[in-house]
């Protein structure tokens, strides 16, 4: 079993030559295109996530030797949710080389925040499996690179924020409201209003629910920091 040129390149641009080829090829293989005889990456994504988060925490605790648990806890959520995977799939162009049915490929499944975020956690396995724990780990700390030293201090999530900002004044948590939706059933866009019970309220769009509701929230916390 081969690795295609495209394989290869994207090999390179891991920094790991797999001697086992196929463990690559399975990471790369989404479930819409698998078979009795071509398994999925899903199993690999199971174990990547652990790999990852494994790795994330060391770093971390190496990097503020001080900090508390409660500290670390959202900076550790903040380097292994989904959205960073896709974000550092995106950089090696994981997409390109994702193998994909024809109903993923037609509604864009190379740019999808969860494949690719998949995606890159089966990966991450797959480098486990073929090199050890120090293969992984050194390839997760390149690629993850310097968000490692810049995750923010407190990194909680907008919502998380959001609700902390209002109950610190003595508000009810926010609400959230899907106030529109658009698109096709394979690929929506959701729009979500996030509104505090004092009427201030900002809206965002996004192709998943919690996506719209973080970027809504975001929103609303820039606006009502600004007041």
């Amino acid at each position: 079993m081969k690795l295609s040129r495209d394989q290869q390149a994207f090999q390179e641009r891991l920094g790991h030559t797999f001697e086992t080829v196929a463990l690559l090829q399975r990471a790369l293989t989404h479930s819409s295109v698998s078979s009795p005889t071509r398994s999925d990456n899903q199993r690999l994504e199971f174990l990547g996530d652990r790999v990852l988060g494994l790795v994330m925490a060391e770093a971390l605790l190496a990097a503020d030797r001080g900090a508390s648990e409660g500290q670390l806890a959202p900076r550790f959520n903040a380097l292994v949710r989904k959205e960073t995977c896709a974000e550092v799939a995106r950089e090696i162009d994981l997409g390109a080389v994702l193998r994909l049915g024809r109903s993923e490929m037609m509604t864009g499944g190379r740019r999808k925040q969860a494949l690719l975020g998949d995606g890159m956690e089966a990966v991450i396995a797959a480098v486990y499996l073929d090199g050890g724990f120090e293969a992984a780990r050194d390839m997760i700390l390149r690629l993850w690179g310097d968000r490692i030293s810049k995750v923010k201090a407190d990194a909680r999530d907008a919502k998380t924020a959001l609700q902390e900002w209002a109950q610190a004044r003595g508000l009810q948590p926010p609400d959230y409201i899907e106030t529109g939706r658009s698109g096709p059933d394979h690929s929506p866009m959701f729009e979500i209003t996030a509104r505090l019970s004092t009427g201030e309220e900002a809206q965002a769009s996004a192709g998943s629910k919690r996506q719209a509701e973080q970027a809504a929230a975001k929103a609303l916390l820039a606006q009502v920091s600004r007041g």
